[in-house]
């Protein structure tokens, strides 16, 4: 979270992402995820500045740490508590700044499936895609943050999105990142059975 209402607050974010890199470098991770923070004021172009000045902040500690930065795009609906950063080429404009070892995107397919734009931006985000997170759109929505599906329960073509993402070159981990009191409500196992299956259903891409 970059976007602040004061500079002491603005200051106050910066230092806590020299603290998120310092605690994923201690731990080994290889990307910190920045959700860069919901628009202040009703000031969107204010806010956007805000994130891309916090990133330009803590990009060379990051890089010093062997940390990279991964700029999560968030669906747009999330602009007002989450995240002005609400488009995958957003992410991407921040991004090809510095070094592509050093700064790139989280993909979500939550958050970016509905983007017309999204198969060029994806083969756009080759080599600065540091992870990729799936879930499904699910009807209706109770909150924007807890009420996803397991993939294949929605509306996202989540087999052609792992086909783009392969075929721009990612590699990594596959997230399955459902955020869901229906699935939190289960037992653990049984949760954990529900994920590997969904998972299991759509391979191949």
């Amino acid at each position: 979270m970059f976007t602040a209402t004061t500079s002491a607050n603005e200051k106050a974010a910066i230092e806590d992402n020299f603290r998120a890199i310092d605690e994923a470098a201690k731990l080994g991770a290889a990307s910190l995820v920045l959700v860069c923070g919901p628009v202040k004021d009703r000031d969107l172009q204010r806010s956007r500045k805000q994130v891309r000045a916090g990133i330009e902040a803590v990009a060379e500690h990051a890089a010093s740490c062997g940390v990279r930065l991964a700029v999560e795009p968030l669906h747009p609906m999330m602009v007002a508590d989450r995240s002005v950063i609400v488009t995958l080429a957003e992410a991407l404009a921040l991004a090809v700044g510095f070094p592509s070892e050093n700064v790139g995107v989280a993909l979500d397919a939550y958050h970016v499936f509905w983007d017309p734009d999204v198969e060029a931006l994806i083969e756009q985000s080759a080599g600065r895609t540091f992870c990729y997170q799936i879930s499904d759109w699910i009807l209706p929505i109770h909150g924007g943050l807890t009420s996803r599906g397991l993939p294949g329960e929605g509306f996202i073509d989540l087999c052609k999105l792992g086909g783009l993402v392969d075929a721009a070159g990612y590699s990594g981990p596959v997230e399955v990142e459902v955020l869901s009191n229906r699935l939190w409500a289960l037992p653990p196992q049984e949760a954990f059975d529900a994920v590997v299956s969904s998972y299991a259903s759509l391979q191949p891409y």
